[in-house]
């Protein structure tokens, strides 16, 4: 079972996303906050998989929220900000809080079933259309840029094989590990492998930092 905390200032919204998430069958809600001082707390006390945050909530935001999980080393739990607002500065500030992925509150049942199940298992990147936008939006925006007139590949600091940078480059490229199996005529469980090792190299998180990671240091 995938143990999810909602978080949400409407109690109407997080009885509603409960109703849903505990139709999946392989989800349970193990606990609820309503700001997001309370939902740094429930986070150590109740040890969740998955945590759907909101952004606009009293007493603390759920993007300061965000950023205090994400730094709080006895909290393995990965954050997903659900919103009403689409708006680009949200998504930029909750990859940069730490959060694994981002959806919309008119997101259907599915969605959001959908939603919590990968970033629980960190197989791909969520919305990946909108999230590499931004991502590369915001690797760039402290990126020394590459020199354009030659296509050396760039010294990178840290030391992955060339299977790993190509797993990364393909990760980069919102990819599941299914698709990069066959990009790569590789096993799946192979790529698990590359990319846990990837992760632990870059001292990544999850998925969303390697792949910034990847746009900062030229691989994508």
């Amino acid at each position: 079972m995938i143990r999810v905390l909602l978080v949400d200032d409407h109690a109407v919204m997080r009885a509603g996303f409960r109703m849903i998430l505990e139709a999946a069958g392989d989800i349970e809600v193990v606990g609820e906050a309503g700001d997001g001082r309370a939902a740094v707390a429930a986070a150590r006390e109740l040890h969740p998989d998955v945590i759907c945050m909101d952004v606009q909530m009293p007493d603390m935001d759920g993007l300061e929220a965000t950023r205090r999980i994400v730094a709080d080393a006895e909290v393995a739990a990965s954050v997903v900000i659900v919103t009403t607002f689409g708006r680009d500065d949200y998504l930029f500030q909750a990859l940069s809080a730490g959060a694994s992925g981002f959806l919309l509150k008119n997101a259907g049942p599915e969605e959001l079933t959908n939603a919590v199940r990968v970033s629980y298992s960190g197989d791909a990147l969520l919305s990946p259309s909108v999230t590499r936008r931004v991502i590369e939006r915001f690797a760039h925006a402290e990126a020394t840029p590459l020199p354009r007139e030659t296509d050396a590949a760039p010294a990178l600091p840290v030391e992955l094989t060339d299977r790993e940078a190509e797993v990364l480059r393909l990760l980069a490229q919102a990819m599941s590990n299914g698709e990069i199996a066959r990009e790569l005529y590789i096993g799946e469980a192979t790529v698990k492998t590359h990319v846990s090792n990837v992760l632990q190299k870059l001292g990544a998180r999850d998925r969303v930092a390697a792949v910034v990671w990847a746009y900062r240091h030229g691989l994508a």
